[in-house]
């Protein structure tokens, strides 16, 4: 620690970093516009301009070390008036359209105009304009109010790593765009909306329907991927307007996905809100609960005879699967519980599965290991953080897998599960890649495990060869884990011809869900909050509260239980899934959802303590099952998921996302119509 002094007043700071560091964690708040703390230092905007002694000028605090006994003032007279500058010259060709800016209330340049600006202007040209940018149906561009602070261009080449955004012209003819007119092809993409401090860049689908102080806030979690990361819900009245990021510096940090941020009015698209019962194949005839319980009863209740298949995936909340499990056990004879995403059911539990550890923080590892996984697609916001070691630091990233368009650079090795498997026993040349090094890192993707099948527990195998190496599972949805570590049982085909009844339970509409539904013949029910084309050739259809509208808990690919908290009330006649369950299956023990904090506490403490289940899987193969050698381990490996804007449920309800999807297509398209 260093003394220094601010305003006449002593402090100790750590030394190496600048006068706006040292201010900021003393308290003391000095203006800026382009200094952000996850992107590079800048210094072109001159807002954060203070005086220190001996120096003939006002320096910008951003880019000033800290020294030994610096005598610093930050609220001189020549600093105010350099401020009132700054802001003057920024005003020059900014346009006065605040009342109908989407940045109104929340605007840097407001806050700051009226606290270090002037109350007069001496400019009395016109006013310069900017042809406005296309960036795709997400962001929203109004660059005659840009200031020139180069946040997002920072952003794009740094964090995102799309340098789609430069700097373009120089002198009073500067402006920021794309240096080719397309799309802003980042998963990440939306985060500048939250950098630009004025209202240059703006959300899209969020223009013109709201003002924040019309706004209700509530803490929820993402469930469009596995990550788990911490969000705002905004929502006015009844509808949610738009979502923000968080700051969680343990899982997102300050930033999120665009299906996390945009996929919100899949809560309102082909909405279910009412029962309907078509058991006669006479036509859907709107119905109640006391109808609706009177025949559920008699089809899967405790008193009917059916063969029942509670059909689920692993989008559907740890509370949720916890209870049908506890039905499963009541009732083992008639009742199943299964699952269509497919993978090994082994739960693959350990103890340094942190995204922490991966992080640029952790300085122990050198090297990762991509196997048979897309993580800027699967992942985005743990492909960011692998991004920022690559370019920081000396991190070599190999891909066991398809190539893809990686946002940092990666070595790929297209190897199939043979070959892979070759490596890890150290039977390979490759293998003194990972064998030298203390801590590398090994990240699996969900199709390497469909593939391997439930023969081997690749993460034990993995850390019997390399105990200090750090193994996370990419998951490709938002209760992977969970349902993993309750051991749903993917469906098979024995289990197809003994059900008499299937329930589906938050399932997509997709070509194995209709595969498994249409060749059966067997009656179906409907548990869904959204409707879909195949949904008009069930039986019964039951309207089910989502994730904004119920307190669920999911566990994360880290096995890090998290909570949605409600944020609207259930439209119609919608309920959630498991007050529904409960209300069927009264004799099930139901004493651990009394409280949701008392099962939130329960579920931490199981995942803390995987013994706690007995069919928690962590034997250790150490050799190669022979019967593995099949010709599909010989084909090469690609990931699970191809198109990032259509992955789940949520996300293929959303108009947002089917645009993004279309246009990303349409950039690939060589017979593009141009009629």
């Amino acid at each position: 620690m260093i003394k220094i002094k601010i305003n006449n007043s002593e402090f100790l700071v750590k030394p190496g970093i600048s006068v706006l560091e040292a201010c900021k964690y003393v308290g003391i708040t000095i203006p800026r516009f382009c200094y952000h703390e996850t992107l590079s230092v800048a210094g072109n905007c001159r807002m954060c301009l203070v005086e220190i002694a001996n120096t003939p000028k006002p320096v910008s605090s951003c880019t000033f070390p800290i020294m030994k006994d610096m005598q610093i003032y930050v609220d001189t007279p020549l600093v105010k008036k350099a401020r009132e500058n700054v802001v003057e010259s920024l005003l020059l060709n900014h346009p006065l359209d605040c009342p109908i800016c989407d940045q109104g209330g929340e605007c840097d340049l407001q806050d700051q105009t009226k606290t270090w600006g002037s109350d007069y202007s001496r400019f009395f040209f016109n006013k310069r304009g900017v042809e406005d940018k296309d960036c795709g149906p997400l962001i929203k561009t109004i660059m005659t109010r840009c200031i020139h602070c180069t946040r997002c261009v920072r952003f794009g080449s740094e964090v995102a790593g799309v340098d789609y955004l430069g700097t373009l012209n120089r002198g009073t003819s500067t402006e920021i765009g794309s240096y080719v007119s397309k799309m802003f092809n980042s998963e990440i993409s939306g985060n500048v909306i939250d950098l630009c401090p004025v209202g240059a860049l703006t959300s899209k689908p969020y223009a013109f329907k709201a003002r924040p102080w019309e706004l209700k806030s509530n803490e929820s979690i993402d469930t469009t991927d596995s990550t788990g990361s911490n969000i705002y819900v905004n929502f006015k009245e009844t509808e949610i307007v738009r979502i923000l990021p968080k700051n969680n510096s343990k899982i997102n940090g300050s930033i999120i996905s665009d299906k996390a941020r945009f996929s919100y009015d899949s809560v309102k698209n082909q909405r279910l809100v009412k029962l309907y019962d078509n058991t006669d194949k006479n036509g859907f005839k709107q119905i109640n609960w006391i109808k609706a319980f009177e025949i559920l009863d008699s089809l899967i209740g405790e008193s009917s005879t059916n063969k029942v298949t509670f059909l689920t995936n692993e989008e559907t909340d740890f509370e949720s699967l916890h209870i049908l499990k506890l039905i499963e056990n009541s009732y083992p004879d008639k009742i199943r519980v299964r699952s269509i995403d497919g993978g090994s059911n082994s739960s693959n539990y350990y103890e340094n599965s942190s995204l922490n550890r991966i992080s640029d923080l952790d300085k122990t590892s050198e090297v990762c290991f991509l196997l048979s996984t897309n993580i800027r697609m699967e992942s985005a916001i743990l492909n960011t953080k692998i991004r920022r070691k690559v370019i920081s630091e000396i991190f070599d990233v190999f891909s066991l897998g398809q190539h893809f368009n990686s946002s940092f650079k990666t070595n790929f090795i297209n190897l199939n599960i043979d070959s892979i498997l070759r490596l890890l026993e150290g039977k390979s040349e490759a293998s003194k890649l990972f064998l030298k090094h203390k801590n590398p890192v090994f990240l699996i993707g969900e199709s390497f495990k469909k593939r391997l099948g439930d023969g081997l527990n690749i993460v034990n195998f993995i850390k019997q060869i390399v105990p200090s190496s750090i193994v996370l599972d990419i998951e490709k949805s938002c209760n992977s884990k969970g349902s993993k570590f309750l051991n749903i049982k993917n469906i098979s085909s024995n289990d197809i011809k003994e059900t008499n009844v299937f329930v589906t339970v938050n399932l997509p509409d997709n070509s194995e869900v209709r595969n498994i539904l249409n060749n059966s013949g067997k009656r179906t029910v409907w548990l869904n909050s959204n409707g879909s084309d195949f949904s008009k050739k069930v039986d019964l259809l039951i309207p089910t509260a989502n994730s904004f509208e119920s307190e669920d808990i999911y566990v994360n690919l880290e096995q890090r239980p998290q909570k949605t908290l409600k944020s609207l009330t259930a439209i119609g006649d919608s309920r959630s899934i498991k007050q529904i369950f409960l209300s069927l299956y009264p004799k099930v023990d139901n004493s651990l959802f009394t409280a949701s904090s008392n099962f939130f506490n329960f579920t931490k403490e199981i995942v803390n303590n995987p013994s706690l289940f007995e069919n928690i899987n962590k034997k250790f193969a150490f050799s190669r099952i022979e019967s593995q050698k099949s010709y599909i381990s010989k084909y090469p490996l690609k990931s699970v998921l191809e198109d990032i804007y259509q992955n789940g449920k949520s996300v293929q309800s959303s108009t947002v996302m089917a645009k993004c999807s279309y246009q990303l297509r349409e950039h690939f398209n060589n017979f593009k119509n141009n009629d």
